[in-house]
């Protein structure tokens, strides 16, 4: 049949909400062919997808085996990092791999952030208000996740820039839809970079332990967890990469709804002391156009879906953003509400035994963030039209320019 969602279409960029329910009402299992895998868009079927053995997450061995000789061999180094990437595996390496990141992310070490995120947010918008029409996305969505999780694992303020530019040429590999010239040689350049810097983190922290996340997976390690040296590497990696990259687009994403629902921004403004508003805020502008356009999956087994026979080693795409507007699951789902019921039911943060490790510390910084800039900020407007990334993975801005002046 004709298809019905071309993710290299710039009004589908911009709005893919509409293909994506014509594709979940006319054919919610779809064969897309410039994708080259299986497009599933029902609730349902992608919450049962998420939890099912017979979809691996190992897509990268795949990938790089495909490669000629030469091509594996010139992106050794990103071949060999991406493999070791908890995101990437199925148990059991995933359980051992995750068990370690944990560490991260426990309820006491998320908490006792919120009073340093707090400060930064408020430096932020001291910086953003000295500009006539600062990017939103350069000036406070990057920083404020990227300083957090810098802070969390034991980066030096001083070099969060460096990082963000290795983290950049990564994500033009993993998370952008167009092929550029050079794209796999610059993530591989990066992973390099990034190898080397970590590499020398944990060994300072082996030598002198720290109060952060660095130390305590390099403490793990000598307590026996069976973590090889580039395992630990590679976790401080993803932790850095995936700790900012969501909340991110969840910042930017969820002021641009406001910005679209003045009514809503309004009704936050006036509630922003309510922490179960603010809260349920948090979890609408997830649901509504949340951080995460697809989870990407492989065939190991074939898998069956409504007659139609998925093969192992094709793709699946499990459109997360199609399923977190399925009238079969939320109530007038194409309504931006936040004061709705059913807003944590959505599945941004996925779903199963790769649920977002960072979602506790996302949420934070969302609830911390949106109440003070609605507290410091008045007559918030667009100063340029959205500036959306072409990912099919993630659904972001690269940039969001606007006015805004102090309360």
């Amino acid at each position: 049949m004709t298809v019905l969602f071309d993710a290299r279409n710039a009004a589908v960029i911009a709005d893919p909400y509409p293909a994506l329910a014509r594709l979940r009402e006319a054919d919610p299992v779809h064969w897309d062919a410039n994708l080259g895998g299986w497009m599933l868009t029902r609730y349902d079927d992608i919450r049962r997808s998420l939890r099912d053995p017979r979809l691996s997450s190992d897509r990268m061995r795949p990938f790089f085996a495909h490669l000629s000789d030469e091509a594996r061999g010139s992106l050794a180094d990103l071949g060999a990092h991406m493999a070791l990437w908890a995101v990437f595996n199925d148990p059991p390496d995933h359980t051992r791999l995750r068990g370690l990141m944990n560490r991260a992310f426990t309820t006491a070490a998320i908490a006792a952030l919120r009073p340093k995120v707090a400060a930064i947010v408020e430096n932020l918008v001291d910086d953003l208000l000295a500009q006539p029409e600062p990017d939103f996305i350069e000036c406070f969505a990057y920083p404020l996740p990227a300083t957090v999780i810098a802070l969390l694992i034991g980066v030096p303020l001083e070099d969060v820039d460096l990082l963000k530019r290795w983290s950049d040429d990564l994500g033009s590999f993993v998370l952008a839809s167009r092929l550029s010239a050079d794209k796999y040689s610059r993530a591989n350049a990066a992973i390099r970079e990034m190898n080397s810097y970590f590499g020398d983190l944990v060994e300072a922290r082996r030598r002198n332990p720290a109060e952060d996340v660095a130390s305590a997976m390099v403490a793990a390690q000598e307590r026996g967890n069976f973590l090889s040296r580039d395992e630990l590497v590679a976790a401080c990696v993803l932790l850095l990469f995936a700790g900012h990259e969501t909340t991110t687009h969840l910042i930017g994403n969820g002021l641009l709804a406001l910005l679209r629902h003045p009514e809503q921004m309004r009704q936050l403004r006036e509630g922003r002391h309510n922490d179960a508003l603010v809260a349920n805020a948090v979890e609408e502008m997830l649901r509504w156009d949340g951080p995460s356009l697809a989870q990407v999956r492989v065939v190991a087994a074939d898998y069956e879906l409504d007659g139609r026979v998925m093969k192992a080693g094709e793709r699946v795409f499990q459109m997360l953003a199609a399923a977190n507007r399925d009238p079969g699951t939320f109530a007038e789902p194409d309504r931006f509400d936040i004061s709705r019921s059913d807003s944590n039911r959505h599945l941004t943060f996925g779903f199963g035994i790769h649920f977002c490790l960072g979602a506790p510390l996302a949420r934070l910084e969302g609830q911390v963030a949106f109440p003070i800039l609605l507290e410091r900020l008045r007559d918030i407007a667009l100063a340029a039209p959205p500036d959306w990334s072409d990912s099919i993975v993630v659904r972001g801005l690269n940039g969001l320019r606007i006015h805004c002046t102090a309360a």
